[in-house]
């Protein structure tokens, strides 16, 4: 079978790799036909990255678990690229009791059991029972373990009853195909602080965490925020931020947000999207007391600087760390499809699947791959 594979920085390729089958009981074959872009796969797409990483991390200037996530030279390829998607069971295991041929369902990216003591606690995305490693993921390559990229021609899934979730009935695949990381990953950011803090402010820095910040913004608009102001330099991203209801101010600089290009100090919730040392003290520093700053991007040095006197003085909460998609995966969903979220505004290209080599490199805010499923009469 096929599978998208990134060789090197700018050069991607269909690359054949052993057709899935079921090795569990509890195992289900899947077809992806909506595949989004993760926003941090642009990274080594876009910049010749590896070879500095891994002379980073012998250097110490960069933190080594890249590496247990990534591979000692950090995204070195050819390796399956590709982390969310919409597929169509194909086929299930003997002990698979909710899911059926045909069904059209959400792959979070991160693979889990569901019943270890991590994803009890939620963490699925930290389950004992897949990772070897740091995590068990798609498309991060071998270190992150064998499950290869979703913009592929089957995938298998285990533990499927617990991993794969339906979309709601009425809802367009297009609309959700971030739903299984950067869709998902706004949620946690924004929706849990603003039900502590109803009415809340939120702040949105846009950046190198291109859609999730702007999925960020509509979810803060839809949730009720009483204000949100989204910041970037960039105009597409902008415009998209708008439409989506939220209020937004351009940065002059490309380099990096500035405290001064913040338009208040007051905020409730701030989601820090810029990968910057500087955006996550920007963001920190702009929190009303009490408080929640959510940083959602890469941030690779070592010793990066946290201003935790002034937290400490403004009784504030960073929380940072991987998205655990799987739990809320559900209510998501339910809300797109209760409330009609357009989604698919942050979507600035849509490429047929065959066409994937060359639409992955475009540089857009965010790209959505898809294909017809085969079973659509099925449903």
């Amino acid at each position: 079978m096929r599978e998208l594979q990134l060789v090197r920085a700018g050069h991607l390729r269909w690359r054949d790799r052993p057709t899935p089958v079921l090795t569990d009981a509890r195992d289900a074959i899947v077809r992806p036909f909506v595949a989004g872009r993760c926003d941090g796969d642009t990274l080594p797409i876009h910049r010749r990255v590896s070879r500095a990483m891994q002379l980073g991390m012998r250097a110490g200037l960069i933190d080594p678990v890249v590496g247990s996530i990534c591979g000692p030279v950090p995204f070195r390829g050819p390796f399956g690229i590709g982390h969310e998607c919409v597929a169509e069971v194909i086929e299930v295991g003997a002990d698979v009791t909710t899911l059926r041929r045909g069904d059209v369902v959400v792959v979070p990216w991160a693979v889990s059991c569901g019943d270890c003591h991590e994803c009890r606690l939620g963490l699925t995305a930290k389950c004992s029972t897949t990772r070897t490693s740091t995590l068990a993921a798609f498309g991060f390559g071998s270190a992150s373990g064998p499950w290869g990229g979703m913009v592929a021609d089957l995938l298998r899934i285990p533990f499927a009853d617990h991993m794969l979730v339906p979309i709601p009935a009425g809802v367009d695949p297009l609309r959700v195909a971030a739903a299984g990381d950067n869709l998902s990953d706004a949620w946690r950011c924004v929706v849990p602080a603003l039900r502590v803090r109803p009415d809340g402010k939120v702040l949105v820095l846009g950046g190198a965490a291109q859609s999730i910040g702007l999925y960020a913004a509509g979810l803060a608009v839809r949730h009720g925020a009483q204000v949100v102001d989204y910041v970037d330099h960039r105009t597409e991203r902008l415009e998209i931020a708008e439409k989506l209801g939220a209020r937004v101010h351009a940065t002059a600089s490309k380099r990096g947000v500035r405290l001064a290009d913040i338009p208040r100090r007051d905020y409730d919730i701030a989601v820090e999207g810029t990968s910057s040392a500087a955006g996550v003290d920007a963001a920190l520093r702009s929190l009303a007391p009490g408080g929640f700053c959510r940083p959602v991007g890469y941030y690779l040095p070592v010793g990066t600087k946290v201003p935790l006197m002034h937290m400490y003085a403004n009784d504030a909460t960073l929380k940072i760390g991987v998205s655990n998609v799987r739990p809320i995966l559900p209510e998501v969903l339910d809300f797109v499809a209760r409330q009609d979220f357009p989604a698919e505004q942050v979507t600035t290209l849509t490429a047929d699947w065959e066409d994937a080599p060359e639409a992955y490199k475009a540089h857009t805010t965010k790209l959505v791959l898809h294909r017809k499923p085969l079973h659509a009469a099925d449903r």
